[in-house]
């Protein structure tokens, strides 16, 4: 085991590394601007989106890599009645149902031909509505990432092939309550919390045995780390009393799956969290993701390190929009050394890390300025 993936593998068991490890989550956005793709082919195929993330991983120096998606698929290409390039930064697919753009801009754009018609929560048939192997990711609304039961996990062995044991390999899966969230619509799913709480947690239920099979699979490949994508699970959608309700317990089950076949998992949820550290740790999950700070978040760093620090690990906490794309240079260097100091000081499990996705248009100065700084620490620390 080489020294990047040393020192990942170190933090998150809460020992110190020689340094402080680096290793973002990238915005498709972010990667599109950087890298200059063909945008179908590195939504869609493997290769293209594994050599990207090999590629970016190589010009910021960070010690690990997240497989953002898995399960590729040639399947996309069923149906597809015309491509239009309308120049090297996008193309238009044409489908019966739809029609799907691709640009440098941001992730894909779909537009249906007829609207998705949501059901009511009385209407959810648990056998046809939910199926028992999942086969997609929802992304974003209206965006699914579908997966190819037969090609679930090829990836991971690629990445693997193209960069050994030097650097860690972190997977990631959906929270059972995103899927939840996205079956029944944001707004009739957080109703449906309080009308049919006994419905809700029967599909979550449901959704937890897919999810949870998912994990232990992509746990049999050569990765140290899982992430628990639970974008949704912040105080700007439910309570506490709801997140132990309905969040908590599945993901629990999930994560307890994780652990017991010896792989780390952490948890990612954006915004604001502070009212519920101690109830994400209670989760069992190896660590923490985000942690956003003000405004973005209501997150002290050294504050989570003093309440759940003995606890998990902890990844963050730059912000990606005040620090890493609006601030000046002085403010920007002024706040990552500070995120650098504290998690050096206060924890020994500490990562450095945006809060969420690296942002679209975060400059590419910005991102390498990250491994410059550590360095430059470690150098004053006599390190």
């Amino acid at each position: 085991m080489t020294d990047s993936r040393l020192r990942v593998v170190q933090a998150m068991n809460r020992t110190t590394p020689d340094r402080v490890p680096l290793m973002c989550q990238f915005s498709i956005g972010f990667m599109m601007n950087q890298l200059r793709p063909d945008p179908v082919l590195f939504w869609y195929d493997m290769k293209t989106f594994a050599d990207g993330l090999i590629r970016l991983r190589e010009m910021f120096h960070f010690d690990g890599i997240l497989v953002s998606l898995h399960g590729h698929s040639d399947d996309w290409k069923k149906g597809l009645l015309k491509t239009e390039k309308i120049d090297d930064s996008k193309t238009m697919l044409y489908y019966e149902d739809r029609t799907e753009e691709h640009s440098w801009t941001d992730l894909p754009v779909i537009h249906f031909s007829k609207p998705k018609l949501l059901k009511s929560v009385d209407e959810i048939d648990m056998e046809r509505d939910i199926p028992e192997e999942i086969d997609y990711i929802p992304v974003s609304g209206n965006l699914y990432f579908r997966l190819n039961r037969e090609n679930m996990y090829s990836i991971f062995d690629y990445v693997h092939e193209q960069v050994g044991d030097r650097f860690s390999i972190h997977g990631e899966i959906t929270s059972p309550f995103d899927y939840l969230l996205d079956l029944l619509g944001y707004e009739n799913a957080l109703m449906a919390l309080m009308l049919e709480p006994e419905k809700c947690r029967q599909i979550l239920s449901r959704f937890t045995k897919g999810v949870k099979e998912i994990a232990v699979g992509m746990c049999r490949k050569d990765i140290d780390a899982i992430k628990i994508s639970s974008p949704f699970a912040g105080m700007g959608f439910i309570s506490p009393e709801f997140y132990s309700e309905f969040v908590l317990p599945y993901e629990r089950e999930i994560i307890t799956a994780i652990r017991s076949q010896g792989k780390h998992v952490y948890i990612h949820t954006c915004g604001s969290i502070d009212d519920r550290l101690e109830l994400m740790c209670d989760s069992g999950a190896s660590g923490l993701e985000c942690l956003d700070p003000v405004p973005v978040g209501n997150v002290d760093l050294a504050d989570a390190f003093r309440r759940i620090g003995e606890r998990m690990f902890i990844k963050g906490n730059i912000d990606s929009v005040n620090t890493l794309l609006a601030a000046d240079d002085v403010k920007a260097r002024a706040d990552v050394r500070k995120i650098i100091e504290t998690g050096k000081t206060e924890g020994k499990g500490f990562i450095l890390s945006t809060a969420c996705s690296i942002a679209p248009l975060v400059a590419k100065e910005r991102i390498v300025m990250l491994s410059e700084l550590i360095s430059e620490y470690d150098g004053r620390d006599g390190m």
